[in-house]
């Protein structure tokens, strides 16, 4: 079947407030914050197709999101999109997968002096089965409450995200597992490599990330204004490359990698 990203995670736990305001002085425009009906808070940073989002946790509740609670610091969502929550669950049990029962949910949102509830339904595989991180599908039913013409544009000039880059001892297992999922066209790409490539890669700053076997490390963003990010990463005293065709910014405390290309 094939896949279309609807947004990646970034787990702030209970530092939203910091992870929000070192995103906003990055140039991102952040939608005002969200309190899900789960018990989770969030930011997202909108583009055309698919976003960004940071998830955290709130303090002075007992009323906490288990699995945000459960997961890393750092990058651990890969959400796909889902027409239809029922049909993708299906499918998920007919390629083997273990999965949870549709989850519905909501969160209020403020428009024109109005609120209104912005609606949810997610597909979520049983913890356990991608080690990198939580893996699951999400069906917007009310998207004219999250994709707004105010919340669109980023003053970094990023337009969308291309692509995200995964850490596994067996990169090509990995691959055929993700692969079961669905196939992505060319608007966003997985990539999967070992430690030793990620290094290739990212040089000094891969090690910036906690060790773990398997992980997702890095998110590649397009369109963004390539002198301007540096500038603002050395501004923030943040670890980053900037060369020939792209900035990389280490955000070490929230152990995630940015990748920013034309």
């Amino acid at each position: 079947m094939s896949a279309a990203l609807d947004h990646l995670v970034i787990n702030t736990r209970f530092d939203m407030d910091a992870a929000a305001t070192l995103f906003t002085q990055l140039g991102f425009t952040l939608t005002p914050r969200g309190h899900h009906s789960l018990g989770s808070i969030n930011h997202l940073m909108m583009f055309a197709e698919g976003y960004l989002e940071l998830i955290g946790l709130p303090s002075g509740t007992d009323t906490l999101r288990q699995e945000v609670l459960d997961s890393p610091r750092g990058i651990d969502g890969l959400v796909i999109s889902s027409a239809d929550p029922k049909a993708t669950h299906a499918e998920l049990v007919r390629q083997g997968f273990l999965v949870q029962p549709v989850q519905h949910f909501s969160r209020p949102v403020e428009l024109d002096g109005a609120v209104r509830d912005a609606r949810f339904g997610t597909v979520r595989l049983v913890p356990g089965q991608f080690a990198a991180g939580r893996v699951y599908f999400c069906h917007h039913e009310t998207p004219e409450l999250v994709w707004r013409p105010q919340w669109l544009g980023h003053a970094n000039g990023s337009t969308a995200v291309a692509g995200m880059t995964i850490v596994s001892a067996t990169p090509q297992k990995a691959r055929e597992q993700y692969a079961r999922l669905g196939r992505f066209d060319e608007r966003f790409t997985l990539e999967f490599v070992d430690a030793t490539a990620l290094r290739a890669r990212f040089g000094e700053l891969a090690q910036s990330l906690s060790a773990r076997e398997e992980r997702f490390a890095a998110i590649t963003l397009r369109g963004a204004d390539l002198p301007g990010m540096a500038r603002r990463a050395a501004d923030l005293g943040l670890q980053h490359v900037y060369e020939s065709g792209r900035v990389v910014i280490a955000i070490a405390a929230f152990d995630t990698l940015l990748e920013f290309i034309p």
